[in-house]
């Protein structure tokens, strides 16, 4: 009876080890295949990101899908806040702050429209949530360009930007494995 138990025990673990591992193995498949198909996108970041999502770990690519846009959107809305935190400071010049409010409208809107794609997403309407990530994607670029517009400009935005702008890479990159 007891070896019984083992071989139960044993089996159950293996079993769990295996749906981990396959569920690993298609989120770096996925990946390495979204980054062959488009130089923007990091595959490290792209795994890194998907595997730290608890409900990746047993998703299918259509919640792969889902996952990534619900990540984007997440990351549009901590932008936001994070722009209204800056805005509060008194340490940027005047272009500065009016960079940061053009960022802030944009990223406002940015997670308007990634809210529809996701919408688009679950009514499997992909040319059309495509078309709103792209869309979306634009505040990245369109911010920093905007902060750094003056000569000398830096902006206080960069890797927010570019984190942001890997997500809307990513989930533009699974949704086209679906066309």
């Amino acid at each position: 009876m007891m070896y019984f138990s083992t071989l139960i025990t044993f089996l159950i673990t293996f079993f769990l080890l295996f749906l981990v591992s396959l569920s690993s193995n298609l989120i770096q498949d996925s990946c390495e295949n979204a980054a062959k198909n488009d130089p923007n996108l990091s595959y490290e970041f792209c795994v890194a990101s998907l595997e730290a999502n608890p409900r990746s770990q047993n998703a299918t690519l259509q919640e792969l899908v889902i996952i990534s846009l619900g990540l984007t959107i997440s990351n549009a809305k901590n932008i936001s806040s994070h722009i209204e935190q800056l805005l509060s400071l008194k340490s940027f010049d005047k272009h500065t702050k009016i960079g940061l409010q053009d960022c802030l409208e944009l990223y406002s809107d940015a997670h308007s429209t990634l809210l529809e794609a996701m919408e688009n997403v679950k009514l499997k309407d992909y040319e059309g949530a495509n078309v709103e990530i792209s869309s979306a994607m634009d505040a990245s670029t369109t911010c920093e360009d905007g902060l750094k517009e003056k000569k000398g400009g830096v902006s206080p935005l960069t890797k927010e930007n570019s984190i942001f702008f890997q997500f809307t890479v990513i989930s533009l990159a699974f949704i086209n494995m679906f066309h």
